[in-house]
């Protein structure tokens, strides 16, 4: 499996949707505060307990930075990408010493059904126009999410146009284009779009990685603890020991025991049981199987047993994880 594949794979397993499309057009001078995820997370995805936010710039510039704390001005250019991975509260601005209070009509306005892609227009200034798109993802950040926890407050792509193998520039241009489109699905293709960029935005993000560094995606690209990865996630139902892990990874059961848990911060069979409570937690929430058809997926010989394992670690029985009761 490669990596690309391998984390679409871990997205659509702590379901990582896209479900809402901004496009913004704005002339100098203007600024635009992103609202705190709490206030936004129902709108983004009913049941989302974690919004991702990342925005394109299309044509122009513009500057972006952290708010609450401060973090400092970043200037973005036509084909810049920046992501939210924690959805940190930020400003978007014309000039880096704008500021803004947040607003919520936007949200509001799509919480009352209107269609996607939304059209914002702070063109109240004269100059320096600038177009970009705005996207809302929504996923799942508990029991476990081990990749958006390693990912850093912010996410930036310089040059999305013209980087790597154009893979990203052909999205960003798709998205473009579908933003003045108005046939049937837009919106679904949208979505998809903003799914499709996030996934590479990460896979950027990880291959920038130095040699030697600690973290999920570091140990993603390490030979023996990213093969260790694969097959943990691959088959998480399966009685996996270190030795037999160690095997199949193709080192020493020690190599690989101080390797996984010295750049992933825990032992490989931890790990392994946080994964396992994910996957349970996505299929729950799924409603298509029963409690203990999960607990055979994900390696529980009995019902009753996976129910305990479930509840010491999310604090709720799966019935009312299933309820819609979870809580980050």
């Amino acid at each position: 499996m490669s990596e690309q594949d391998f984390l679409s794979e871990m997205l659509r397993s702590v379901r990582l949707s896209g479900a809402l499309f901004f496009e913004v057009d704005a002339a100098a001078p203007w600024v635009a505060a992103a609202p705190p995820k709490e206030r936004i997370a129902p709108t983004v995805v009913s049941d989302a307990r974690h919004v991702i936010e990342y925005h394109v710039i299309v044509e122009g510039t513009c500057w972006t930075r952290l708010t609450n704390p401060n973090g400092p001005p970043i200037a973005l250019g036509p084909g810049s990408v920046v992501v939210f991975p924690h959805g940190d509260t930020h400003v978007l601005a014309s000039d880096p010493g704008l500021d803004a209070e947040p607003s919520l009509a936007a949200f509001d306005e799509v919480a009352r059904g209107r269609s996607l892609p939304f059209h914002i227009d702070h063109r109240g200034g004269r100059t320096g126009t600038t177009r970009l798109l705005c996207g809302f993802l929504g996923c799942d950040v508990a029991p476990f999410n081990p990749l958006i926890s390693a990912l850093p407050r912010v996410i930036h792509v310089p040059d999305g146009y013209e980087s790597g193998d154009g893979f990203l520039g052909s999205l960003i241009a798709a998205a473009a284009r579908e933003t003045d489109a108005t046939g049937a699905g837009s919106d679904g293709v949208l979505v998809k779009l903003s799914e499709l960029i996030f996934i590479e935005v990460i896979r950027r993000h990880a291959a920038s990685i130095p040699d030697g560094a600690d973290g999920w995606l570091a140990g993603l690209r390490d030979p023996a603890v990213g093969r260790a990865l694969r097959l943990l996630h691959g088959d998480p139902a399966r009685s996996w020991t270190v030795g037999a892990l160690a095997r199949e990874a193709g080192v020493s059961r020690s190599v690989l025991a101080e390797r996984f848990t010295t750049m992933l911060g825990m032992p490989p069979m931890t790990y392994l049981s946080n994964w396992r409570m994910q996957r349970a937690a996505s299929l729950i929430k799924g409603g298509a199987v029963t409690i203990a058809q999960i607990a055979e997926q994900v390696g529980y010989e009995s019902e009753a047993s996976f129910s305990r394992a479930f509840k010491r670690a999310t604090g709720l029985s799966p019935a009312h994880w299933r309820q819609g009761a979870s809580v980050d």
